[in-house]
């Protein structure tokens, strides 16, 4: 099942993946601004200052160098303003206040996990997105799918059940970093966009014929001590 809900998943992916700034590039500076941007805030709200605030702040070493006063300025009217105060503290001590033009992101997200207003999912995701490492992320589109698909039941704000989705992503990731990338977009992109909050359109979904989510209660009946349950397919399953 494993195998099977990568595969389908990362073709879904190619096929239909929205075609958005980050993810053309490799670069962790840029990932790492588009991460902190990303936190609560709409896609089509951050294309726009993504692009403007890497024209003012062209490196890691540019935002160093820069007075925390400028580095909220080109932040204003995103909001959450600490993730602006984050970046600029992480580019300082990165960088020696900008002395240091070669200074990057480590590449082990224990390591990035350490620096200012980075947590585990922006680690992961940086790992992956930058440097091709495999690594698990997990944010709210990722455990809303993982537990629609494998574990309906799970109650996803208990310890238990955060520890349960980030076991979940660690499983299902591919051998290999290079696949990992279009896994990981990929999860992220199908709660986006399919899995949402709001509808879940199992209609369009790649995965749903292996979701435990899809298989809803239209008819019951028994045959003898057996009873069957049809889902939203018409397939009959033992209950």
């Amino acid at each position: 099942m494993r195998s099977a809900f990568g595969t389908k998943l990362r073709r879904w992916f190619r096929e239909n993946g929205r075609d958005l700034p980050w993810r053309r590039t490799r670069d962790p500076y840029r990932i790492l601004v588009s991460e902190l941007m990303l936190q609560q805030t709409q896609v089509s709200r951050v294309v726009d200052y993504y692009a403007r605030f890497l024209e003012r702040f062209p490196t890691l070493a540019d935002v160093g160098g820069a007075h925390s006063r400028h580095v909220l300025e080109a932040w204003a009217g995103l909001g959450y303003y600490n993730r602006a105060r984050n970046l600029h503290r992480l580019a300082t001590a990165l960088t020696d206040h900008g002395r240091s033009r070669d200074a990057s992101l480590p590449d082990d997200p224990r390591e990035l996990a350490c620096l200012p207003g980075i947590g585990p999912y922006t680690a992961g995701a940086i790992a992956s997105f930058a440097f091709a490492r495999r690594a698990a992320l997990v944010d709210t589109n990722v455990a809303r799918v993982l537990r629609r698909v494998f574990a309906p039941g799970l109650n996803p704000v208990s310890a238990k059940g955060q520890r349960a989705i980030w076991e979940m992503a660690r499983a299902l990731l591919p051998r290999t970093g290079a696949h990992g990338w279009t896994h990981n977009q990929a999860l992220m992109e199908l709660g986006a966009v399919v899995c949402t909050a709001r509808v879940a359109r199992c209609d369009i979904c790649p995965v749903s014929s292996l979701c435990r989510s899809a298989f809803q209660p239209v008819r019951l009946r028994t045959r003898g001590t057996a009873a069957t349950m049809k889902d939203r397919h018409g397939k009959s399953t033992l209950v």
